[in-house]
């Protein structure tokens, strides 16, 4: 298949929660809090070269190098680690970038967490039905979760899986790339959407227009509106 025919991707990622026992639990949430010692370790290092007059390092393969010198947090495998500092790195240039366009406000990392999301790329984790083994530290025992219900994406187009922990509870963001479907749409025709509170969608194209209104979804029984999964458990970007 050429490159001009292969079919064209979108990510989804759908928030499902962890079915774990408790030393599962223990364990993740050791995880999440080691990930939390990673991010205060960056903050405290570039806090220190700062009070000595260097420049913070910020680049992910230099913060890589600095890495493995510093020696186990824990439980959290490289991979784990590396996609703390990943996600320093890249909060570090948007902050940057937004302070060179002039917005003087734009902050860069410098608040602690206790925990802190920990992403496993394709390759690095193992899927099997609802179960799923992260990556941890050499000499650790494997580490296998269960999802409470089945991935909404084929096994073979996620692309990573997160670890994290909301609501006082532990949930795995799982990412896919999934092909766009063609619905042979008219590209001349437009509409435009409005999302809102009150009522949720409106949609107008060309001299129709759809209101969803959502003082009449609230007030309808239960049992008469249309089951839709919940926007804690999927999301999309």
């Amino acid at each position: 298949m050429t490159a001009s025919a292969a079919p064209r991707l979108v990510h989804r990622t759908a928030h499902l929660r962890l079915r774990l026992t408790r030393r599962q639990a223990r364990r993740c949430y050791g995880l999440l809090r080691s990930a939390g010692d990673v991010w205060a370790w960056l903050l405290d290092s570039n806090r220190q070269r700062h009070q000595q007059g260097q420049p913070p390092v910020a680049g992910y393969q230099a913060l890589c190098r600095d890495l493995t010198q510093t020696g186990q947090f824990g439980e959290l495998s490289m991979v784990g680690a590396r996609s703390v500092l990943k996600r320093y790195s890249d909060a570090w240039f948007q902050a940057a970038k937004r302070r060179k366009a002039g917005q003087q406000d734009a902050g860069f990392p410098r608040r602690k967490r206790a925990l802190v999301p920990v992403r496993f790329y394709h390759g690095t984790f193992q899927l099997v039905g609802t179960r799923v083994r992260l990556p941890v530290a050499k000499g650790q025992p494997e580490l296998w979760v269960r999802l409470a219900r089945p991935l909404p994406y084929p096994d073979a187009d996620v692309r990573a899986v997160t670890l994290l922990a909301e609501g006082g509870r532990l949930w795995l963001a799982v990412t896919a790339a999934v092909p766009i479907q063609q619905h042979d749409l008219d590209p001349g025709r437009v509409a435009g959407v409005d999302l809102g509170i009150i009522h949720p969608y409106a949609v107008v194209a060309e001299q129709a227009g759809l209101l969803v209104s959502g003082r009449a979804i609230r007030a309808a029984p239960a049992n008469d509106l249309p089951h839709h999964p919940s926007p804690a458990s999927i999301r999309y970007h």
